[in-house]
């Protein structure tokens, strides 16, 4: 058996100046069966649990005997949920910002009659929603892994902008961070009720390295556009700036559909009829999946079983399909429609500058 891959942190050059960019992201194993290797995602912690009493807000969880009837996934399968030590990370510093939770505040100024200096306990204090929210980093090339799933606990950022009286005018909100990041967001995304100032992760205070106290989730959009370590948010009348946008990134950064093949396990293979389970998962933003297809070498078309209903409506859904496979060696690929059965896009393009496109493969 191979050794687990540690976890990686490296530096690398993005965009149209010399920008340092700290990168971290759960590695893969190769895990050794009665076949020989498939690849198996080793998150390096468990699962977290999901309490679905607890989740709330526009963007709910089934219950929990749907989610009990559901398939199970192929072995290998990166978990539903991921850990926060294994959740990915995109930072303009080496280290995460240090901020005092009892000094910080967010600001909200700008377009607003009432501009707000809030603390902590202030937002705290607020009604709360949770949603399990799949967030993915459009540097992610295809079938990377800076892509990830947690639930997420915040207020609404639309109450409070409601709170602080927002003016007609205003077309956008102008975000800063304590890192020194800063981005401007459609009006429209903010007052989106699925939008929320976040402050806990899987039930946890969010942790320094993923935002603390404060950062934002926007449905839809890649992370280029969901600040973290938030100060201060500024409601403008016209198209502000963004640090990754000013640097070539798409200013939209909407997420692209994409799928990714996780397992093929072939020390699950079933007998005489060589069934071999494949998995992975599909995502396309707040579109949803409403069908994945897997194609061994040549072959045609197959439509994989969706472990369905997801665990929200902006989660990836997690796939299996059932492989009658045969001596040798064969590449397997997989590709996904979104929730309007749009097919993704199955030209090769870099990440740069809207995201990846592509059609995943592994060889078996």
């Amino acid at each position: 058996m191979e050794k687990p891959v540690s976890r990686r942190q490296f530096l690398y050059l993005v965009g149209a100046g010399s920008v340092t960019v700290v990168v971290t992201a759960l590695g893969l194993r190769m895990v050794e069966d009665e076949e020989g290797e498939s690849p198996v995602a080793d998150t390096g912690a468990p699962e977290p649990t999901i309490d679905v009493k607890a989740l709330s807000g526009p963007a709910p969880s089934p219950s929990e005997s749907e989610l009990a009837a559901r398939i199970e996934p192929a072995k290998g399968t990166r978990p539903e949920l991921t850990s926060n030590d294994d959740f990915y990370r995109i930072d303009i510093n080496l280290l995460p910002v240090e901020v005092d939770a009892e000094t910080w505040r967010l600001d909200v100024t700008g377009l607003v009659e009432r501009p707000l200096s809030l603390s902590l306990e202030d937002l705290r204090s607020r009604p709360a929603v949770s949603q399990a929210i799949t967030l993915s980093c459009i540097s992610n090339p295809v079938g990377g892994d800076l892509i990830s799933t947690s639930v997420w606990t915040g207020v609404q950022l639309k109450e409070i902008l409601n709170e602080a009286g927002l003016l007609p005018e205003a077309q956008e909100l102008y975000i800063e961070s304590a890192d020194g990041f800063f981005e401007s967001v459609r009006m429209e995304d903010m007052m989106d009720d699925r939008t929320l100032l976040v402050y806990a992760m899987n039930g946890e205070p969010l942790p320094k390295e993923h935002g603390f106290p404060l950062r934002i989730y926007i449905p839809n959009r890649y992370g280029m556009k969901q600040p973290k370590w938030i100060t201060r948010m500024e409601a403008i009348d016209r198209q502000g700036p963004g640090y990754w946008v000013l640097r070539g990134w798409d200013y939209d950064a909407v997420v692209r559909t994409t799928s990714v093949i996780d397992a093929i396990a072939t020390g699950e293979a079933g007998g005489e009829t060589g069934i071999v389970p494949v998995g992975g998962i599909a995502f396309a933003g707040m579109r949803g999946i409403s069908k994945v297809e897997v194609q061994v070498d040549d072959g045609p078309w197959e439509q994989a079983e969706l472990r369905l209903p997801t665990l929200s409506e902006l989660t990836w859904v997690q796939w299996r399909y059932e492989w009658r496979s045969t001596p040798g060696q064969h590449t397997l690929r997989v590709r996904a429609y979104d929730g309007e059965g749009q097919l993704q896009e199955s030209e090769e393009t870099d990440p740069h500058p809207a995201g990846a496109t592509g059609i995943h493969s592994m060889t078996a």
